[in-house]
């Protein structure tokens, strides 16, 4: 599985997300995109890192820019996860990992001393065309949203 890289266009896929007007990439068309992974729905750094999404979530509207978040949790989960943290914005359930895997962000994790395969958390950051204008690997969540708004302005 490989990993995208600045320059690439991304791909053209289909999903089920918490809004029914975004089924695909194209939907989105003309706007920039903050694609964050996330490994679970209500964990600590997951709700963090939404958390501080939804703080600048007028400031990314400023700049043209839809954030989007993606966890293999289902479609429920994700509406009981906005629900309880307000989060404005879209989620994508990818319970069958293809948004996932097209970014190649699924990767082996020690989880208490056995391999498992979980969401590395990492941010995308996609121009109005569907070309990858940055990319956040390994993320730490503290200060992540604001570094991402800086980027956007920066790059505008």
């Amino acid at each position: 599985m490989s990993k995208m890289a600045v320059g690439d266009k991304i791909p053209d896929l289909t999903f089920e997300s918490t809004d029914p007007k975004i089924t695909s990439f194209k939907d989105l068309k003309g706007q920039n995109i903050v694609l964050y992974f996330y490994p679970k729905d209500n964990t600590p750094g997951c709700t963090l890192e939404g958390k501080d999404f939804r703080d600048l979530h007028d400031a990314f509207l400023k700049e043209n820019t839809q954030v989007i978040g993606v966890s293999r949790d289902s479609l429920s989960s994700h509406e009981k996860f906005c629900g309880k943290h307000s989060l404005p914005f879209t989620l994508i359930s990818d319970k069958d990992e293809k948004v996932c895997k097209a970014f190649g962000v699924i990767i082996e994790k020690n989880m208490f001393a056995r391999l498992i395969l979980g969401i590395e958390r990492t941010t995308f950051l996609i121009d109005t065309q569907g070309v990858i204008k940055q990319i956040w690997p390994k993320v730490k969540v503290k200060g992540h949203a604001q570094a991402v708004l800086d980027a956007i302005k920066a790059a505008n």
